[in-house]
Parts: C-alpha cells; sequence; structure tokens
C-alpha cells in the first residue's frame, strides 16, 4: 500500500513538471474573454426573462 502511494506521488511530481503555465499577458486576456462574455450572457438573459414575464402576464391577464 505504501509502495503505490510512492509511486502515486511521484507519477504527481512527473506529471505536475509538464504543466505549461499562462503568461501574465495571457492570462489577463483570457480573463477579459470570461469578463465580457459573462457579461454579454448576463444581458441575453436578462432581456430574454423579461420579454417571457411580459409575455407570461399578458396571457394571464
Amino acid at each position: 500500500m505504501v509502495e503505490k502511494i510512492k509511486a502515486f506521488l511521484k507519477e504527481v511530481t512527473l506529471e505536475s513538471k509538464k504543466v505549461v503555465y499562462p503568461s501574465k499577458d495571457e492570462l489577463i486576456g483570457s480573463t477579459w474573454v470570461v469578463v465580457i462574455f459573462s457579461f454579454v450572457v448576463s444581458m441575453f438573459l436578462g432581456f430574454v426573462d423579461l420579454g417571457l414575464s411580459k409575455l407570461v402576464s399578458k396571457l394571464i391577464k
């Protein structure tokens, strides 16, 4: 059991050395993409929700 744990930790160490971290500029660019996309999707869903709520309220009356 101890040997399996040692082998696992050794593999984790080897795999962690293969990780390529983004540069600062890439990280900032990706962050802006996520922020803008989240804003656009939230605006779209807000308009859809507003339209559907008005439609349902007219159907109920």
